[in-house]
């Protein structure tokens, strides 16, 4: 009788038990219909972010609960319910999220986002399920985009970050071009002359590797915003400023932004591109770092010799031709800001970061943007599910709610560096080693070989510019001028041991001419200008100088000034010369060899899948170097020049397999971290080759010649050795 009573107790129990689980599934089952129907009413469209719920409860259905074990319950995930305890079950409680389709978590179960002890599971095991995540979604993702297709978003996407691409390339040749005229404008002696090329490569320095970083934490976008304005307002700026100390600092600042453009745009565009669209149209946004070169090469040459482009107030304050080139070069930046507005951020960044629903938003975006600029804008994007990574936490130091913002600031500054550190640190570990180790000798010897040629170049040219100059000079000795007006230019003239009496020097202009050893007595000078001239050992007896720029500076080696007088003399240094030849003829040429790199860049973008990224890198590279050798008989100008342009035509398409290469050698998490590295190793490549390039105009061909020719062909025999990218997916 007792077995019977039991029995029929265990009976009702498990029907108990049964009818809860049924009650709870299908209340399940009414808020997904209400999610669904929600969904439909918003999107047109049945989006299920868990449908593997729903292969779930359809499995409860189709295999009900077996009856609990009659003594203990030991199977009850409960623990054993009792009848006291029978009207409260706290898996129907209503859990707040749960109307947003977001998942009770179970026991035993961690949240993404979640810290996670070391007693629930190992970190090198959840590192290890991350991996296999990231892996799985590479090649979903892979496929979604395939489904996007390429098309208007892609072309909208590639004029916006080409836009800060051209801003990049225009912040480069800015320098070279400005150098001259702000040194002269600004008075800068030879001692600090220099300065300002390798103070804005050493902000593009830092700025490629700190913003690349960010950009794995914060986002492609955001931090792409952020460094683009701070390189447009400060570009700006130091067009207006005087000093010559605050126009460094002002450019400083503004290679410190613009140094985040490279790594940001190539790890942006290529996250929305499928595989066999990568390696072509990054080639093509290759081009707008080319067009930027054009763009400076073509202001320069229109904006900067015309010295008459310029007003002043009063002696303080002066605002030349130079001044206005440096405005115009701000251009593009504040574009590619303006533009950026209006796009979405990667939707692969989202993924990596657990941000599903913002993810697949953007794909839909991207989806319907294309579908409709092909004429189907009723085909439906299907993707109803994507991969997310496992979360892993960081531990970040906190400052207490009662701190110094300052202090909040630095201790949130120290902890993004410090992660961003650690990120880099995982680019050298294994199995990626032995390939960063040779993109970073790729990265240094094509960027020391180009920039230092690209240094010499120029120089080299002016050189043999200023010999061809000087061989044309016009030598006067022993004249006696009495009672003349000077009204006229008087330039590339020595003048010695001659004698001036009673003469007047009004409204005139001195251009590369010395007065040696020469008297003038009781000379009138008026309005006078010079430039690259000067008086040694003259003697100046009762003369009167007004609004002139002679000073202390041009009378030199033992000039004496006897009874005359200075009135209203001109402060700063004078650019004044409407028709200066050679100035025109500099930046012409830079202009030819900016317009050489198009022909390179065109058979890049179309041949960089179909012969490899590494045969087109490597070969590009030693074919560089040996054409370095043919400097040896660049005996004039007309040779120098060509042969500037056809090394830029070689080179350029080492540059662009590079970039091509790099983006493709890391997975999104370190994209932009190693990326930025990789272009801060550029960026100090710069500064060394200027140096030493530089140092050596004049002195010698060979060891330049040698020196690029080396390093170009090792460089380009190590980037055979790298991996082929052509076939990875964005992992």
């Amino acid at each position: 009788m007792e077995d019977t009573y039991n029995n029929r107790t265990s009976l009702v129990k498990g029907a108990k038990d049964m009818a809860k689980e049924a009650k709870r599934h299908a209340a399940k089952k009414v808020n997904k219909a209400v999610d669904r129907a929600t969904d439909e009413y918003s999107t047109h469209r049945n989006y299920s972010r868990f449908q593997d719920e729903e292969d779930e409860d359809e499995d409860f259905y189709r295999n009900p609960p077996r009856q609990r074990d009659r003594e203990g319950y030991p199977d009850n995930e409960e623990g054993g319910s009792s009848d006291a305890t029978e009207g409260h079950d706290d898996e129907d409680e209503i859990y707040e999220g749960e109307y947003q389709g977001i998942p009770k978590q179970k026991e035993g179960q961690v949240a993404l986002g979640q810290p996670t002890s070391d007693a629930t599971r190992d970190r090198r095991e959840l590192e290890r399920e991350r991996e296999g995540d990231e892996e799985e979604l590479a090649q979903q993702y892979e496929l979604i985009i395939q489904e996007c297709g390429h098309g208007r978003f892609q072309w909208q996407l590639f004029l916006v970050l080409g836009l800060a691409l051209m801003s990049d390339g225009v912040e480069v040749f800015v320098v070279g071009f400005v150098l001259p005229s702000a040194e002269t404008d600004m008075c800068v002696p030879d001692s600090s002359s220099g300065w300002l090329g390798s103070v804005v490569y050493l902000g593009m320095m830092v700025g490629a590797f700190f913003w690349g970083g960010m950009s794995d934490k914060v986002g492609r976008r955001q931090c792409l915003l952020i460094c683009m304005s701070t390189n447009g307002f400060f570009a700006f700026l130091s067009s207006f400023v005087q000093g010559y100390g605050l126009f460094l600092l002002c450019r400083l600042v503004a290679g410190f932004g613009i140094g985040g453009a490279v790594p940001i745009v190539f790890s942006f565009f290529a996250e929305v591109l499928s595989r066999e669209k990568r390696g072509e149209h990054l080639s093509w946004l290759c081009m707008f770092w080319m067009i930027g070169e054009i763009y400076a090469s073509a202001m320069a040459w229109a904006i900067i010799p015309h010295y008459g482009w310029s007003f002043s107030m009063g002696s303080a304050y002066q605002f030349h031709s130079w001044r206005v080139f440096v405005v115009v070069c701000a251009l593009p930046c504040v574009c590619a800001v303006v533009a950026l507005t209006f796009m979405p951020e990667s939707p692969r960044f989202y993924l990596e970061v657990g941000k599903h629903d913002e993810a697949w938003m953007i794909l839909k975006q991207i989806h319907d943007t294309n579908m409709r600029a092909r004429g189907q804008p009723e085909k439906v994007f299907t993707v109803n599910r994507i991969k997310i990574p496992k979360q892993l936490d960081e531990l970040v130091e906190m400052e207490s709610e009662s701190g110094n913002p300052v202090s909040k600031a630095f201790v949130r500054m120290k902890a993004e560096i410090q992660g961003i550190y650690q990120n880099l640190l995982k680019c050298f570990n294994y199995p990626m080693r032995e390939n960063m180790l040779r993109l970073t000798v790729v990265w240094l010897t094509l960027s020391f070989g180009y920039y230092g040629l690209s240094v010499w170049f120029p120089d080299v040219i002016k050189h043999l510019q200023a010999d061809d100059y000087a061989s044309k000079v016009k030598v006067h000795t022993n004249e006696r001028i009495e009672d003349f007006t000077f009204n006229f230019t008087l330039e590339n003239q020595i003048h010695k041991n001659g004698v001036f009496i009673s003469d007047r020097f009004i409204n005139m202009k001195l251009k590369s001419v010395a007065f040696v050893d020469s008297t003038f007595r009781n000379c009138y000078f008026e309005d006078v200008s010079t430039v690259g001239s000067s008086f040694r050992n003259c003697t100046f007896i009762d003369g009167f100088f007004y609004n002139t720029d002679i000073d202390e500076s041009k009378l030199i080696d033992g000039t004496e000034v006897i009874n005359s007088t200075f009135a209203h003399n001109k402060t700063g240094c004078q650019m004044t010369f409407d028709d200066d030849y050679s100035a025109y003829w500099v930046y012409f040429i830079n202009f030819l060899g900016t317009l050489a790199v198009l022909p390179g860049n065109i058979v890049s973008a179309l041949l960089m899948d179909k012969i490899g990224r590494l045969s087109m890198l490597g070969g590009s590279m030693v074919l560089s170097g040996i054409s370095c050798f043919f400097l040896w008989f660049g005996t004039s100008e007309s040779m120098m020049i060509f042969m500037l342009c056809l090394y830029n035509g070689l080179s350029i398409s080492a540059w662009n397999s590079l970039d091509v290469v790099t983006t493709e050698s890391f997975p999104t998490v370190r994209r932009g971290t190693g990326f930025g590295f990789c272009n801060a190793l550029c960026k100090f490549a710069a500064v060394m080759g200027n140096l030493i390039f530089g140092s050596l105009v004049g002195i010698t061909k060979a060891i330049p010649i040698l020196m690029a020719s080396t390093v170009l062909v090792g460089g380009g025999l190590v980037a055979l050795r790298l991996p082929d990218t052509r076939a990875n997916v964005l992992m």
